[in-house]
């Protein structure tokens, strides 16, 4: 993605600290619940309250004479960001939308298949159930929870699942759950050798990892705005590539526009996308990607001496980025949960893989080491307590 050309060390704390006060911050715990949703920086948030200032007071007018315009203008900034046209993009309130919008419009035939996958997001699962019971679609799901699968055997798993009749390969680019990365590029062009299309779920990647969408090798990416970018909440993005535009348009039409049925929706969101992509490009998404990968690694190499931790995420640091998952023996993952936010104050959050319960743990370029060194306090204090009642 389009970012600043100037190399920041992931450990230049100096600089990483000197960043972090262009974000607010609540002094009433440390949050490690990054993935959920982003913390607007002070320039972005400045921008949303000035658009909602300006659309209020011009209010229809607004609507009728300049949305038009502006809404363009949004649109070029993102395609540039991508490296893709503005015309294969459609602005949506977040990925759900996003891949809703897609399946309705995709030229099922009576007894195509879909595959997914039970680590995708859950609200994408019950789309995909609901849209085969709907078109009459046949639905192969898999089970890829165990992170110890390599690369190349996801991309073997994924494609001993297509059949004849394999219309559509839904795919999770970083898993919530875990953090894990999955090789979308690879098993795409895989899938593209059997006339198979992918739909990508990019919601925790887009702005997180260091890509633009054309590297995704698939056609149909949906997108969250308010997580890594930093737009706001009510923000997302489907990409189509424009040469598939016309098989899922009703009338044949090249306009991705078509697929959007959101009505009217707060316009000043979807402005500040704009000064979004200008703060997160001030900073560079490589340099990003580095500080949040140094960062898990950081607090979790700390715990790593602990035979009670259990990891979930691949220990390959290239394999997850911000976003890891652990367990601890002998403690229920929503003991862990609540122990950190009412002993410690530190905010994270429960997560299902397969069917363990595991914590979720999500740390932000604007995350201090020192916060996560009283994560690791806290963790260990909890062991220890662990221990002696055992």
């Amino acid at each position: 993605m389009n970012q600043t050309n100037s190399l920041i060390a992931a450990d230049n704390d100096e600089y990483w600290t000197y960043l972090s006060a262009h974000f607010p911050s609540s002094p009433a715990f440390i949050n490690l619940e990054n993935g959920y949703c982003g913390v607007l920086a002070h320039p972005v948030l400045n921008a949303l309250q000035r658009y909602q200032s300006e659309i209020n007071s011009e209010s229809s007018y607004f609507l009728r004479t300049r949305w038009k315009e502006q809404l363009l203008l949004v649109k070029l900034a993102l395609a540039k960001f991508c490296g893709v046209d503005s015309n294969e993009l459609l602005i949506t309130r977040n990925l759900t939308e996003s891949f809703a919008s897609y399946p309705h419009a995709y030229p099922f035939k009576i007894g195509d298949e879909i595959i997914y996958a039970d680590i995708d997001y859950d609200s994408v699962q019950q789309i995909v159930t609901n849209i085969a019971k709907a078109k009459k679609l046949a639905l192969i799901r898999l089970s890829i929870a165990n992170q110890a699968l390599s690369d190349e055997d996801l991309v073997s798993l994924y494609e001993q699942a297509i059949t004849a009749n394999t219309r559509i390969i839904i795919l999770t680019h970083l898993l919530h759950r875990n953090g894990q990365i999955l090789p979308v590029a690879k098993i795409a062009q895989m899938a593209r050798r059997h006339q198979v299309d992918v739909f990508v779920d990019a919601a925790h990647s887009f702005a997180h990892l260091d890509y633009q969408l054309p590297d995704l090798a698939s056609d149909f990416v949906g997108v969250n705005l308010h997580k890594w970018l930093g737009a706001p909440l009510g923000t997302g993005l489907l990409f189509i590539r424009r040469e598939r535009l016309a098989e899922m348009s009703a009338t044949g039409a090249s306009d991705i526009e078509e697929l959007g049925f959101a009505g009217t929706f707060a316009p000043a969101p979807v402005l500040a996308i704009a000064d979004a992509i200008c703060f997160h490009q001030s900073i560079g998404t490589s340099n990003i990607e580095h500080r949040l990968r140094h960062l898990s690694q950081y607090w979790l190499q700390q715990l790593n001496q602990l035979p009670e931790i259990r990891q979930h995420t691949p220990d390959d640091p290239q394999r997850s980025c911000a976003i890891r998952a652990i367990s601890i023996d002998g403690i229920s993952a929503n003991e862990v949960v609540d122990y950190l936010m009412s002993e410690h104050q530190i905010f994270t959050v429960l997560r299902t893989i397969g069917e363990q319960d595991v914590v979720r743990i999500t740390p932000h370029v604007f995350t201090s080491k020192a916060a996560l060194d009283r994560l690791v306090m806290a963790i260990k204090k909890l062991v220890a307590i662990q221990r002696f009642n055992a």
